[in-house]
């Protein structure tokens, strides 16, 4: 019977999770809380976007968040009704069709849709004050150039123009890379003999974090860089070459 097999399988993830919270138990509360607050680095939290291509990626990820916490919760409400009614009440077919597949293909249809609409919205595109940059990622660091400033080369600083969609093309000179600033767009692989373009905007000027986020060998770790996002006057004077 349909009650009896939803009890068997919840006992048995009961006790496997049980299981895994006693050895997170034995590992210490103060280990666990460190784990916690690993995560919470608002530096690089994607979660805390400061750019338009980071504002429609959180926000995907909420509505993502969401819809998997909507099927959670609607199929642990029909274990919990499957459990509790007496094993000649319960109607399989309504169960496990209608409302064990139904709702959660009709909920992933629908982020699945919104996915491809916020995909196609984050493709970079033609704008009149378009700034071009080259990135070029070696092990372990990364060299920046400028179209606006040939010839210039910055070593793990990106320099970028805030309020201005910026394409940053990418590549790599030996192995894959990958390029992300969690604050201002996704991430890119950078790919030896191949450039890719990723479109990157910061709201305001500041000082933003980015990093190598593709696991390549020892030393990606510490493959980082900082973006700098300068005002108009600030832009003009890293193009005539007053900042360094």
């Amino acid at each position: 019977m349909l009650h009896d097999r939803v009890f068997e399988f919840f006992t048995f993830g009961l006790d496997h999770f049980l299981g895994h919270g006693r050895s997170l138990l034995r590992w210490g509360l103060p280990g666990s809380t460190l784990l916690l607050l690993a995560g919470c680095e608002e530096s690089l939290s994607a979660v805390h976007p400061a750019g338009p291509a980071a504002q429609v990626i959180a926000t995907l990820w909420w509505v993502l968040l969401a819809g998997a916490t909507a099927i959670f919760l609607f199929v642990a409400v029909l274990i919990a009704l499957a459990w509790r009614r007496p094993p000649g009440e319960t109607q399989e077919r309504r169960f496990v069709v209608w409302l064990g597949l139904a709702f959660p293909l009709t909920v992933l249809a629908a982020l699945l849709a919104y996915g491809l609409v916020v995909g196609e919205r984050l493709l970079p595109r033609a704008t009149p004050d378009l700034v071009r940059v080259e990135a070029e990622a070696r092990q372990w660091d990364w060299r920046f150039g400028y179209d606006d400033a040939p010839g210039r080369v910055t070593e793990n600083l990106l320099h970028i123009p805030a309020g201005r969609p910026v394409d940053v093309a990418i590549t790599s000179v030996d192995v894959v890379h990958g390029f992300w600033v969690p604050r201002l767009a996704g991430k890119l692989d950078a790919v030896p003999g191949h450039v890719n373009l990723l479109r990157i905007e910061a709201d305001s000027p500041g000082r933003y974090e980015g990093l190598g986020s593709e696991f390549n060998g020892a030393g990606y770790r510490d493959h980082r860089f900082i973006v700098i996002a300068h005002d108009a006057e600030g832009w003009r004077a890293f193009l005539q070459g007053d900042t360094p």
